[in-house]
């Protein structure tokens, strides 16, 4: 399909949390390098979001086990003839190396930038809803009217204090993703279900639509199976339930 819309649903807890850092590294790699003060204020935002969602105690300890399991899923697959051998040593390597960077960094991800009293103080207020303007946050409204360069240099120093974090975020994403291959299924009256092998657990799910079509998927599952629901959009409506057939490109991504 040429205009394509892709819709990714996660099964279980640590791949939501990375898909969620994902698109907040997004986010702030989108804003940071731009000139108008909305968008440093947007990055700003994006940024907090990451450092509360480090600020769970075992969020290190899950991405140090999730790189373990890729790496002890790659190398069963070493000795198989048609594997690329160069290509695997190589994503070996990069795991192995991000997974020492995780292990040397002390204390939780992200404390530092969590101590740091200027960005603390617009995590507080942030909480209240229209509660960063000049009155409430000063020296916040002093720092958007600083210089473009010096906005955006501030934004890259805290972002390289989250480089591991993002760095093993894209890396197990990456891997997740591509361990699989899109295939075309049909949604029988708009409706799908499958079950799902215990043993070997799927993480998450790829939902490709075509774009022309004025409808969305909702998605709800387990480690068991799951269910693909196709609704209707019409303007001026509330979304219904599709009762046609619908084809549509399905990935199961696991190791």
């Amino acid at each position: 399909m040429s205009d394509t819309l892709l819709y990714e649903h996660p099964l279980n807890e640590r791949t939501r949390t990375l898909l969620r850092l994902s698109r907040l590294f997004e986010q702030i790699e989108h804003y940071a390098d731009r000139e108008e003060r909305v968008c440093s204020r947007m990055a700003v935002q994006a940024l907090l979001d990451i450092l509360a969602i480090l600020a769970r105690p075992d969020i290190k300890g899950e991405l140090i086990k999730q790189l373990d399991q890729q790496a002890k899923a790659l190398q069963k697959v070493a000795l198989n003839p048609d594997v690329d051998q160069v290509r695997l040593q190589r994503i070996l390597n990069d795991l192995g190396r991000t997974a020492d960077r995780l292990h040397a960094t002390k204390g939780q991800l992200g404390v530092k930038l969590r101590r740091n009293e200027f960005l603390s103080a617009i995590s507080q207020r942030l909480t209240i809803p229209g509660g960063s303007f000049e009155f409430d946050l000063p020296q916040f409204h002093f720092w958007l009217h600083q210089p473009g360069e010096v906005r955006r240099r501030d934004l890259r120093a805290w972002l390289e204090e989250l480089s591991v974090v993002r760095d093993t975020t894209d890396l197990v994403l990456g891997l997740l993703r591509n361990a699989s291959l899109m295939r075309q299924v049909t949604a029988r009256q708009g409706l799908y279900q499958k079950s799902l092998d215990s043993q070997r657990p799927v993480e998450l799910i790829q939902v490709a639509l075509d774009a022309n079509l004025r409808l969305f998927p909702e998605i709800s599952g387990s480690r068991h199976r799951f269910t693909i629901r196709f609704m209707s959009v019409e303007e001026s409506e509330q979304p219904a339930a599709v009762d046609g057939n619908v084809i549509f490109g399905l990935k199961l991504c696991l190791f």
